[in-house]
């Protein structure tokens, strides 16, 4: 049976430190909607307080958080252990996008490795954490993180980049704007 818990504990933040995997979840209002679930990597999530985490988002191949975070905000982390130790950890809450442009950028930023294809950094206030047991989550080994995506974001340049945001990530597959949409 999971625990519930009002916000991220010291132990909850340094089990999140450890991971080298999350997951991100979001949808639209619409029954008919798309859910998005989004494995990310690297060192790009941080708690900033017990009840508010950012992640640095990469260009990719579509932008359906920052789409349905934009429509109605809600969102939902996991994390999960796959070394000795069990646990699944769940983050509930509203999120929100902060781009470049935003007054909030220079304040976050500060928190990550900016790279030349960082799409927007995603802010979530959280209002439940949920911990469970994750007997079930099978054990891995971490090998490294890929760099396949840097290299494909140094082919493109910084042009290539921009064009391929305006084809891919304005719009969620539903067809909702992305914040990226809203401020062009």
């Amino acid at each position: 049976m999971g625990k519930f818990f009002e916000h991220i504990t010291e132990q909850h933040a340094a089990f999140i430190e450890k991971q080298h995997i999350f997951f991100v979840s979001t949808a639209p209002l619409t029954p008919d909607g798309h859910i998005n679930l989004s494995p990310k990597g690297l060192d790009c999530f941080k708690v900033l307080s017990s009840n508010r985490v950012a992640y640095m988002d990469l260009i990719s191949s579509g932008n359906e958080t920052s789409a349905h975070t934009l429509e109605n905000g809600r969102i939902t982390f996991m994390f999960c252990s796959f070394d000795e130790k069990p646990m699944i950890l769940r983050l509930y809450g509203k999120g929100h996008t902060v781009l470049s442009s935003d007054k909030e950028w220079s304040e976050l930023a500060r928190h990550f490795k900016i790279y030349p294809s960082t799409r927007q950094i995603i802010v979530a206030d959280i209002s439940k954490v949920q911990s469970s047991c994750g007997f079930g989550v099978p054990k891995y080994e971490f090998s490294g993180d890929r760099d396949i995506h840097f290299e494909w974001a140094e082919s493109k340049g910084a042009e290539g980049l921009e064009q391929y945001v305006e084809v891919n990530n304005l719009y969620s597959i539903d067809g909702l704007p992305s914040k990226i949409a809203s401020v062009r």
